[in-house]
């Protein structure tokens, strides 16, 4: 993962999830960072990582939010889900055989969810038999 190089966080310690619960990300909080040149290349680089790792869709678009006006927090976010994915290199998508053309669709939000604007986040999955599609 080049990502980790230029981050310098190739030795940093793996976890095993990528935000944590009580993460509130807010534009008004922290300290701008100085440069955002490499905040804003992680972040687009997971961008190209959530293609294939839909567990840190959710990250990825919260810390995309911030691209403007990146914060040290943001930045320490970002660390974070680059140390989740040091923990889960070997994960990936698996896909079943199955004749099942049944179509299962699951949906949530948070309803006014962000401390800025109060506008909710949303997630869907769209399962085709037992495999994620989308």
């Amino acid at each position: 993962m080049d990502i980790l190089k230029r981050t310098k966080m190739a030795d940093a310690k793996p976890i095993s999830s990528p935000m944590a619960s009580s993460t509130h990300l807010s534009s008004f909080e922290g300290d701008l960072l100085l440069d955002p040149t490499l905040y804003r290349s992680a972040v687009g680089a997971l961008q190209y990582v959530c293609i294939t790792c839909l567990d840190i869709s959710f990250c990825v678009n919260k810390l995309s939010q911030f691209m403007h006006k990146p914060t040290d927090l943001h930045w320490q976010s970002v660390k974070r889900l680059l140390r989740y994915l040091k923990e889960t290199i070997q994960h990936g998508l698996h896909f079943y055989a199955s004749t099942s053309t049944n179509l299962q669709a699951f949906s949530d939000a948070d309803w006014a969810g962000s401390r800025d604007d109060r506008r909710s986040t949303g997630g869907y999955c769209i399962f085709l038999g037992r495999n994620l599609i989308s």
